[in-house]
């Protein structure tokens, strides 16, 4: 389900009619959360590290407004629910597509998620998950502790969707950090709201609330 924003009573409407007139509206900023306490949590748990860390993002934007919003013919919606598609690495070093619905549970999302996981994983080629626009497009690259990131981007194509990328965890005295990725589109949202989700996601990742 979505919601209409009536974009002339919107407090941003005048960044919104600037940046979508840009041929790169997307703006990335990384930085470094520390997941000390996520990863003790789910390898105590046994775990997904990926899947707690992944359940724990999408539960952030589920709860940051304008990580809810998205661009349909030139109209703002909200939607009520964002789910996860992010890339999955194979064995082989190719990687796959998937789509993960939302489940405010745990335990729900990453049982359904480790069945996907494991389709992509014994499949091949590269054929795009089946997703609306209600979704984050979520990437993981365990072996580079980067820090900055571009992305891959057709621009004929109109994207509205969050990027959120994940890098190599290093141990920083005694902490457990590891680069965090965020680009998203600036007609709907900015540094302010980037910020809100940051300070939720790493309380979350500290809380280690499922």
């Amino acid at each position: 389900m979505r919601t209409l924003l009536d974009i002339e009573t919107w407090n941003r409407k005048d960044q919104f009619r600037f940046f979508s007139q840009f041929e790169e509206p997307f703006f990335g900023i990384t930085v470094q959360v520390d997941c000390t306490e996520a990863y003790a949590f789910a390898k105590a748990n046994h775990y997904s590290f990926f899947l707690y860390y992944l359940y724990q993002s999408l539960k952030t934007a589920n709860q940051i407004e304008p990580f809810k919003y998205r661009i349909v013919e030139g109209n703002v919606y909200q939607y009520d629910v964002v789910n996860a598609s992010p890339t999955i690495n194979r064995p082989d070093g190719t990687f796959g597509f998937s789509y993960m619905d939302y489940h405010p549970d745990f335990t729900s999302f990453a049982t359904s998620a480790q069945m996907i996981m494991e389709e992509v994983r014994n499949s091949t080629g590269l054929i795009p998950a089946v997703s609306g626009e209600n979704v984050i497009h979520y990437s993981s690259i365990p072996w580079i502790n980067f820090t900055s990131l571009s992305h891959a981007r057709s621009f004929t194509f109109k994207d509205s969707c969050p990027k959120i990328s994940f890098g190599k965890m290093t141990e920083v005295n005694g902490r457990k950090l590891m680069p965090l990725s965020i680009h998203v589109h600036h007609a709907l949202m900015d540094g302010f709201h980037v910020g809100q989700y940051i300070d939720l996601y790493q309380q979350l990742l500290t809380e280690q609330s499922i």
